[in-house]
């Protein structure tokens, strides 16, 4: 027996709060609870209610408050997982936000972009633009690992612009089971990035 709309909306609501302030959704994510238009039906309830705050056309957040800040801006990463819907699809961080995530670059970029072996999208979020990017097997071969970090995030600097401080600094900040990530994930790497982590690598063992 297919659920009433006041069921679906109050579905809806009880899946919310489970996950916490913080949650980043679509109409996807609920699926299993009724029709899609029931679906965006209640959504569009809860978010003129004010319960819920629509991020962009088919993405929504459960805000995070702070008590002097007011409604927090939703996580990036918790926005890059949302856009894979239900999907069981890796997401890698690069380019200048992969550099940030390293301490390696202060400015936090207004386009962030992840690699993905699922489907390409884009979002953008008041200023800031957030890419999925397809890419080939290999270049997600070490993603979701702190190899696949320091991979992305060197190869934004370019060769020309690592020195022996950005290695110092990523030595200081890998702990040893990372540095063992890297000597594993060599054969991922372009061969001047492999070597850079060769470095960073120090003397840990493999």
């Amino acid at each position: 027996m297919a659920k009433r709309p006041q069921s679906i909306e109050k579905a809806i609501l009880s899946r919310i709060h489970g996950h916490g302030r913080g949650w980043v959704f679509t109409p996807r994510h609920f699926v299993d609870l009724g029709p899609r238009a029931a679906i965006s039906s209640a959504l569009k309830r809860h978010t003129d209610a004010s319960r819920i705050r629509q991020l962009a056309r088919g993405l929504y957040d459960y805000p995070r408050e702070h008590s002097q800040l007011g409604t927090l801006a939703p996580d990036t990463d918790a926005v890059a997982k949302a856009l894979t819907g239900r999907d069981a699809v890796r997401l890698q961080p690069a380019g200048a936000y992969a550099a940030n995530l390293l301490g390696l670059s202060e400015q936090v970029p207004m386009k962030v972009v992840f690699l993905t072996d699922g489907p390409s999208r884009h979002v953008r979020i008041g200023r800031q633009e957030i890419w999925l990017r397809r890419t080939t097997p290999r270049n997600m071969a070490a993603a979701g690992r702190a190899s696949g970090l320091v991979i992305e995030a060197l190869r934004e600097l370019g060769p020309h612009h690592v020195d022996q401080a950005i290695v110092d600094n990523l030595t200081r900040r890998l702990d040893a089971p990372a540095k063992r990530e890297l000597l594993k994930d060599l054969r991922y790497a372009p061969g001047w990035i492999a070597e850079v982590m060769r470095k960073i690598a120090g003397d840990v063992e493999a």
